[in-house]
Order: C-alpha cells, then structure tokens, then sequence
C-alpha cells in the first residue's frame, strides 16, 4: 500500500462512497475534517491500485483508529503500511478487521472486543412506531439526565473503565450539542429516550447513541424515538441509514423499525495507545 496524497483524494472518496454502509465513519471524516490539520478524527490514507484503479483504502484516525476497506484482502500489506503507528482500536467490516488484527500482532488486551450484527434501511421502508412522547433536540433535555444516560451508556457499550467516564461525558454531551446530531424522545417535559447520528452524508446517516434508561426499557420508546428521527432525515433528502447492534434488545428494535442484518461489525478499542510493528 502507498500513503495516498492529494491528487488521489477524490478517488479515494469515490471509492469509500461507492461501499458507503461500510464507510461511513472514513467517508463522514474525510469531507468534514480532510487530511491536514489536528481534529482527532482527521485522517491519514493508505491506497492499493489494480490496474490504475484504487481497490484498497486504509484509514487512519489522528486519534489512532483504524478504519479498513481492502477488498482484495492483502492485511499484510496494510499491517505493514501502519508500522510505527500509535493504535487506539479497529473498527470495520468484521471480515476485514479481524485478520488485519491478526496481521498486526497487537499485544494489548483490548478495553472492547465486540462483533456486532450490522443493519441497512432504506428510509422509504422505515416502518413508524406507536408510542408516547415527540422528537425535541438533545439540548430540550435537563443536562443533568442527558449526562447521567451517557455515563450509563459509555459504561455499557464501551467497558470504560470508571475514571475515564466522567471525561468521556463530558466530551460526547458537547459534541452531540454542537453537531445536533441527537435528539430526545420527550413526554412533556419528561425525557423518555435518546437516539442519534454518529455519522452523516446527504444521502445516509449511521445510528449510534440510542439509549433508554434501565426504567424505560421495554416499552418501544427507543424504536420509537429513532424512527421519529429518522422520519426527520428521510423528509431533509436522506435515502439510507446504517447501524451497528450492541445487544439482542437493541437488534430487535432495528428489525421492528425496518432494519435488515447485511454482515457483522467489529468494534475493538485498546485501553492505551500502541505502536503498531506491522
């Protein structure tokens, strides 16, 4: 693989658009922070060519996450193009991440090590759900409720460890507000449940950030809120929507919703920065 410069960015954003339910984090990063500057999710590139033609991206995050597209299955090549970088986590398609894992040889145990099933929607298939409750912004919530559901949250899907929690809070409730990528389903002044984009394009969103607190579980307020939400993106011109599970509960909410299984998903993230040896 060959550091990708930038006469080779709009193939490559072709290249990740073309395959976007697997992209979506690398394609969301590249057009909102590029490959320069010190945002933590800009990014480095790595490209195959066959023929003249990209058919391998390999993405690296400032913040060290590697995100794979190699459709022609060369991790060794890949693993040897992260040599001397410092990895936080993996995360991708599982039928790429996993062997690149293995040809990296990375010795830390990891904080999260998870296969997820992944979902795809096409929003006019988007089934609407009975229920409680109306779509407000994030920031129509008491902040005090919002951030005790992302403590639980990170705690749950993340395996963070407790000291690194408040920080993480912190930084997701910010960063939700300032991209109002997430809303609340709201009864009154009541916040029921929460849903959100964790990346978007025009044409598609991927879901991340649904969460009802332990009490509310149960009752169908998260397929609720997120089909309100996305009934929201498909009338703004989004056509798809992608996702990743955590858990059994949360997949049979997607299904409820519209949602269909299309692979597995890996999430693997490294409690401590490590130097990749290729």
């Amino acid at each position: 693989m060959i550091r990708a410069d930038a006469a080779d960015l709009p193939e490559v954003e072709a290249f990740l658009a073309a395959r976007s339910h697997l992209a979506m984090f690398p394609l969301s990063n590249l057009r909102q922070h590029g490959v320069t500057g010190f945002h933590p999710h800009r990014l480095t590139l790595w490209i195959t060519r066959d023929n003249g033609a990209v058919s391998d991206v390999l993405a690296l995050s400032l913040a060290g996450v590697v995100m794979p597209l190699l459709p022609s299955g060369d991790f060794a090549a890949a693993a040897a193009a992260l040599r001397g970088q410092s990895l936080t986590g993996l995360i991708g398609a599982q039928y790429w991440v996993r062997p690149l894992q293995g040809a990296l040889h990375l010795t830390s145990t990891p904080m999260l090590d998870r296969d997820e099933p992944h979902f795809l929607l096409q929003l006019s298939d988007l089934r609407p759900q009975p229920g409680p409750g109306e779509l407000a912004p994030l920031s129509h919530a008491p902040e005090a409720v919002i951030k005790d559901w992302l403590a639980l949250y990170v705690a749950e899907t993340m395996n963070a460890p407790a000291e690194k929690i408040p920080a993480e809070v912190e930084a997701r409730y910010q960063r939700y507000l300032k991209a109002e990528s997430h809303m609340c389903l709201m009864d009154g002044g009541r916040p029921l449940s929460m849903s959100g984009f964790n990346a978007r394009l025009p044409d598609m969103v991927q879901i991340g950030g649904v969460f009802t607190p332990p009490d509310l579980r149960g009752k169908g307020l998260a397929r609720r809120g997120l089909a309100l939400h996305l009934a929201q993106a498909r009338d703004a011109g989004v056509v798809q929507a992608t996702l990743f599970a955590a858990s059994d509960a949360a997949a049979s909410a997607y299904r409820a919703v519209g949602f269909q299984q299309v692979g597995q998903w890996t999430l693997l993230l490294l409690p401590e920065p490590e130097v990749a040896h290729g």
